[in-house]
This record gives structure tokens, sequence and C-alpha cells, in this order.
């Protein structure tokens, strides 16, 4: 049985590959540019195979997956019919699909975070192959949005500081798409994976002053603002919808999930241990 962990330039897939091959999977690492993996910290470890795959370009698929019996898929739109054809072909049984939380909103068509991920979930189901969804919610690696300001100014603007996330750390969600992949009984059925605590922007950002030795001012600014802050890497309509997202969990707490250690074991990481982790980048 061999794997083909896409998206491996991420952490999720990195971590991944590394895990497979620990355990003595056959595993094969795709990247978009395959050239760029192999300098990479995150470079796969020796004896691994790596293999050029676009998720939007089909001309790369049947070489990816040639051999390949599961697959571990980030949600990438634009070529899903394509890569589920060629996967089917080439004798693909079980995905195992990076997804997200969000597709579990009222407005998960319409809302711009949810929708391709929405999209690539009901094509994935709607294939013969047998499909297991990881659905994450905010990752505690968004807290590196923070870093910059942080260094600079020893402070971080939000709009709503009292807006609560449930954040995982990457490793759980590797972790838990390695149980997906090699245990039959876990494989057919959706994960919505979260941290084990509802925490506010405010308390995460206390947690990084504590890990970082340093205090850390919040400064309340309008979503306006924020907006303007953030408008030279994301777009417009993401913005508006992460806004909206937060106004919805002002002072709500966010859901707490037990599917991490439903899958692995063990209990969710806690942001006060990813905050220890990557102390480093929040120091001057």
């Amino acid at each position: 049985m061999t794997t083909l962990v896409t998206g491996c330039r991420g952490r999720i897939g990195s971590t991944l590959v590394s895990l497979l091959h620990r355990d003595g999977h056959a595993v094969r690492a795709a990247s978009r540019t395959p050239e760029r993996l192999a300098a990479t910290a995150d470079a796969p470890p020796a004896g691994v195979p790596v293999v050029a795959c676009d998720l939007g370009d089909p001309a790369t698929f049947g070489a990816a997956l040639d051999g390949i019996d599961s697959v571990f898929l980030y949600a990438a739109p634009s070529g899903i019919d394509a890569f589920l054809a060629t996967a089917e072909t080439a004798g693909v049984s079980h995905i195992v699909l990076l997804s997200s939380s969000s597709v579990l909103a009222p407005d998960a068509q319409e809302n711009p975070i949810a929708s391709s991920h929405h999209a690539v979930e009901r094509a994935v189901i709607a294939s013969p192959l047998t499909t297991t969804l990881l659905r994450p919610g905010s990752f505690m690696s968004n807290a590196f949005q923070w870093a910059q300001s942080v260094r600079d100014h020893g402070s971080v603007d939000l709009p709503h500081p009292n807006s609560h996330s449930s954040p995982i750390h990457a490793t759980d969600i590797a972790e838990a798409a390695l149980a997906a992949l090699a245990e039959p009984r876990l494989q057919g059925a959706a994960y919505h994976l979260t941290g084990p605590e509802s925490l506010t922007a405010a308390e995460q950002i206390g947690l990084l002053a504590a890990a970082s030795g340093r205090p850390i001012t919040v400064n309340t600014v309008t979503g306006a603002a924020w907006k303007e802050s953030v408008a030279a890497f994301m777009p417009g309509p993401v913005a508006d919808g992460l806004l909206a997202y937060a106004a919805t969990l002002d002072g709500v707490p966010d859901e707490v999930t037990s599917d991490v250690e439903k899958l692995t074991g063990h209990p969710a990481r806690t942001f006060a241990a990813w905050a220890e982790e990557n102390a480093a980048a929040f120091r001057p």
C-alpha cells in the first residue's frame, strides 16, 4: 500500500510524510514544485520519492498517482474532477481530504472561505472512492500573523479581541491523517478537528506573551482599519468573511470536539505548548 501525500511544502503534508515513513508505510511526497521541496527544511526523509503534482494541472496527475492506493489530498477545486477520474483509473481506493470546519456553516456554499472546501467535499463524496473528511478549524499557526507587529511594536491590533476559536496544532492534524490512512475502522467518516480549549484572541496573545517573556498589548481597532491593514495579502471578500465570523464568536465560546483524541489516542495539544515551541518568532 502506497500513499501519495499532496502539498508537501506545507507543515501538515511534510509532517505526515515523515510520520508515514517512520511507521514503515510506503509513501510518495508530492509538490507543485518538487525541486524546491528538496531544498527546504521540510524535505522528505531520505528514501521517500518526490513527484510533481500540481492540483490545478491535470497533466501532472497520471505520473503522481501511478501505483498509489491512498491519497492525502488538499482541497483545490479547480482540477478536482480530473484528479478523481485519474485516481479511480489508477486504482486508488481511499482519499483523506483536508477540508475545513467552515463547511459546517449554514452559508458554506456562498461563504468565500468555505465554498472551495465545500465544492471539493461534494466531488469526492460523489466519487466511488472511500472518503475520510478531516475538518479542522482555526490553526494555531495563524498566530504567526501577529509576529511582525509583536516584534516591531510589542502590540497587536484586533477588531474583535474577545472573539473565540479552538485552534489546533498542525501536528495533531497530521497525526489524525496518519490514523485515518492506517486504520480501516476509522475510514469513511467525517471528523471535526479542534484544539482542546476555546480561547479568545486576547487570551492567545496572553499565552504568547508568557512564552516569549515580554508584554504584548492588544489594541482594539475597527473592522475597516483591520481590513485595510491586511489588504496587501488578503482579498477583500476573505477579509469580510473573517470579520463576520469573528463577530459571531465575539464573547461566544467556540465548539471543542474530542475527534483528535478519537483518531490519535491522545488529547489535542494546547495553544500554550505551541506558544512555547514558537516563542522565538515573537521576540525582537
